[in-house]
């Protein structure tokens, strides 16, 4: 991966790749190109979100993952989600029914399953995303993350609340999220909110358990006056705040099939292709 880096990094090859990207996502994208930076490899992920799982497009540079909704594929993305590399965990999870070759990617604002379309893709996302984090950690002396948000369970994981046991959902009975569990909830085993600085300025909704126990915490601490003033890691700051969906604001609940021989912009870039 060093080797990979040092051949691309201030190339023209490289800075076509980055201007590639950053004119799919135009103007609702942030700007990609920084000094040292290399654009990886791409992919299309099927991304596990709130509904239904849906094909996401990602793109691994040396110390961010960037990935958004497919709008018209290989001319524009947008929903643009950046993830510091140096904040991600990793964890291979097995396969169900309907997704296989799974892993999670767990960070302290935003924790989602991904799955790729064969185990040798997996292996090699896996293997590069890796490699990444341990040479930034090494680079930067951090210590690896141990504080991650929850993922939220998909809405058709569960038909009735999962704190109470006794709401039904329906058209009418809404599902919520927990923000610290990541359960899926009725109205009234969620009506409290807590501040939670890692994951967002506002308060949260969280269910009552999770209240309780957030609230006991906070009692404990302030019993043995362990409180801190909040350090933000600028390097951080900018991205969305928690593990909720990104899919339901920007594209419809159309079913997409993505071919495995699909090819990226005027290259011979394959499905999922790490550069060199």
């Amino acid at each position: 991966m060093k080797e990979m880096v040092d051949h691309l990094v201030n190339t023209e090859i490289n800075s076509q790749r980055i201007a590639s990207v950053e004119n799919c996502f135009g103007a609702s994208g942030q700007p990609l190109a920084v000094p040292g930076r290399v654009l990886l490899g791409e992919g299309i992920l099927t991304k596990e979100c709130r509904k239904k799982p849906k094909p996401r497009v990602f793109f691994l540079f040396n110390d961010i993952l960037v990935y958004g909704s497919i709008v018209i594929n290989k001319r524009k993305y947008n929903s643009q989600h950046i993830i510091p590399l140096e904040d991600v965990t990793l964890e291979t999870l097995p396969d169900t029914l309907q997704m296989k070759n799974r892993w999670m990617i767990k960070t302290s604002k935003k924790s989602f399953v991904v799955s790729a379309a064969s185990l040798t893709e997996r292996k090699e996302w896996l293997s590069h995303l890796e490699e990444c984090i341990r040479h930034l950690l090494t680079k930067t002396g951090r210590q690896p993350s141990t504080e991650h948000a929850a993922p939220w369970i998909p809405d058709k994981a569960t038909d009735i609340c999962m704190r109470c046991t006794q709401t039904k959902f329906s058209t009418l009975t809404r599902r919520h999220h927990c923000r610290k569990c990541g359960f899926v909830v009725c109205g009234d085993c969620s009506r409290q909110r807590f501040l939670m600085p890692r994951l967002s300025p506002k308060p949260l909704r969280v269910c009552s358990l999770c209240y309780r126990q957030l609230m006991a915490e906070k009692k404990k601490e302030a019993e043995v006056d362990l409180r801190q003033p909040e350090q933000i890691d600028s390097s951080m700051t900018g991205y969305e705040p928690s593990s909720g969906d990104d899919s339901d604001k920007s594209d419809d609940d159309k079913v997409e099939r993505w071919p495995g021989d699909a090819e990226f912009y005027a290259s011979e870039v394959s499905w999922s292709s790490f550069h060199s």
